[in-house]
């Protein structure tokens, strides 16, 4: 069960939900690649190395530098998977909802009533890859600015349609 349905107050229920765009794991994605393609290296290029001197073999140290190559490019996958799964992010029909982090968790919930504006930033790539940055602005307070959103637009309108009091479209 998600942070959300967890908490939901009574008689409120999740009208929408979103969550990071995929886009937050370029960068753990690209890193990872290097790695692997460096432990795919490192042998090679030993190997290479190691045919011109007769007698020579592959020590075991360079194995086990492209091992560690690899478990770390897994790793570092596995982190940006675990940082996108972790954030959720919901309108209900009396809230809205933002949780991120798993060890370390920060959660923002805001009242329908208390909001004041929402503004979305897109950048040229993000309106090609539907993702941008929503930033919500509660009476009397600061604005709370969430980053990297899939299809910040639909979360806008929605936190818009709810605070107007209309239905969830069919």
């Amino acid at each position: 069960m998600s942070y959300v349905e967890q908490h939901l107050i009574p008689g409120e229920s999740i009208q929408y939900q979103t969550k990071l765009h995929w886009i937050v794991m370029a960068g753990h994605t690209v890193i990872a690649i290097l790695l692997a393609l460096l432990a795919i290296a490192i042998p090679t290029v030993w190997a290479s190395f190691a045919s011109k001197v007769k007698g020579h073999s592959i020590p075991g140290a360079v194995y086990f530098g492209a091992l560690v190559c690899v478990v770390a490019a897994g790793a570092l996958f596995f982190i940006g998977i675990l940082r996108r799964n972790a954030t959720e992010m919901a309108v209900t029909s009396k809230r809205v909802i933002v949780k991120t982090g798993i060890a370390e968790r920060r959660t923002v919930e805001i009242l329908l009533s208390r909001i004041e504006s929402v503004a979305v930033d897109e950048p040229a790539l993000g309106r090609l890859l539907g993702y941008g940055t929503v930033i919500v602005r509660g009476t009397g307070g600061t604005p709370e600015t969430f980053e990297k959103i899939y299809h910040p637009l639909e979360f806008r309108e929605q936190v818009q349609r709810q605070i107007a009091g209309w239905a969830k479209p069919a």
